[in-house]
């Protein structure tokens, strides 16, 4: 099994040149699958694996997200970037003493967004949020491990959508010690081009969720890493619904006759 520290040094190595993508699994054994078909690195999916435990997205709490990431980056040999959302805390000491728990479960990354929760007041304030950043950075320096800080601009998730905003927090994210910073939500390739741009040379994580784009366009733009957040989990989940949805709703199978098969399953396995 690759140690803590040699995952944090090959996590960022691939961060120094080039595009990777690095899905999103939410159990192991999806996670086990994605490191079978070739992907150097992956990173959990706070809202997958709440589905996968039948809650809804932000309902899974610090030590079920803590014990979470220790079973995943035991379960594989390659780096694992854990999403920590808020960081489960608010003031940048809640946000250092939570961050310095996840970078001891065997994670190579940790993110940490800028969201509150809060329909009102959905973003942290400037400084506030430019403050958790920094307690973040300070509760990793403390550690062995070179875990990789990823700090999450959330604007344009939450009805926010101001790309001279969003670039201003991830500008001072990167000053406060952020190794890669991204904006979840945005799409246009001029706002990407832009914000590759403007933090450079910290290095640019772009999420994908649906068929906008591809990974040879946004090399182009220089983004270094593309993730999918709960796309993949939400794929799955796709297929389930609308076979047991035709299984309860019309007493039929036909869903069924589109599914991998057992033979492929065990080899991925």
């Amino acid at each position: 099994m690759i140690s803590t520290y040699d995952a944090c040094v090959e996590f960022r190595r691939l961060h120094e040149s080039g595009c990777f993508v690095i899905p999103n699994p939410w159990d192991i054994g999806s996670a086990r699958l994605l490191v079978r078909m070739g992907f150097r690195a992956l990173a959990t999916t706070s809202s997958g694996f709440a589905w996968s435990c039948g809650r809804a997205d932000d309902e899974t709490t610090l030590g079920e997200a803590l014990e979470h990431f220790r079973a995943m980056a035991a379960a594989v040999d390659v780096p694992v970037s854990g999403d920590f959302q808020s960081a489960f805390a608010i003031e940048p000491q809640g946000v250092e003493a939570n961050v310095a728990l996840a970078a001891a479960t065997g994670l190579a990354g940790v993110s940490v967004e800028d969201r509150t929760g809060n329909t009102e007041t959905p973003l942290f304030e400037f400084e506030l949020a430019v403050d958790r950043i920094r307690a973040a950075r300070r509760a990793i320096d403390t550690r062995g491990a070179p875990v990789l800080l990823t700090a999450r601009a959330e604007g344009f998730l939450v009805g926010r959508p101001d790309l001279a905003e969003t670039i201003r927090r991830l500008k001072a994210f990167a000053e406060a010690g952020a190794d890669c910073v991204y904006a979840p939500g945005v799409r246009a390739k001029s706002d990407i081009a832009a914000i590759v741009a403007a933090v450079s040379p910290t290095p640019v994580n772009v999420v994908v969720a649906s068929d906008f784009t591809t990974v040879a366009e946004l090399a182009a733009l220089g983004v270094r890493r593309i993730s999918v957040g709960g796309a993949l989990a939400r794929a799955a989940f796709t297929g389930l619904l609308s076979a047991a949805r035709e299984i309860a709703e019309h007493g039929t199978f036909s869903g069924l006759g589109s599914a991998v098969s057992f033979a492929e399953l065990n080899r991925r396995s």
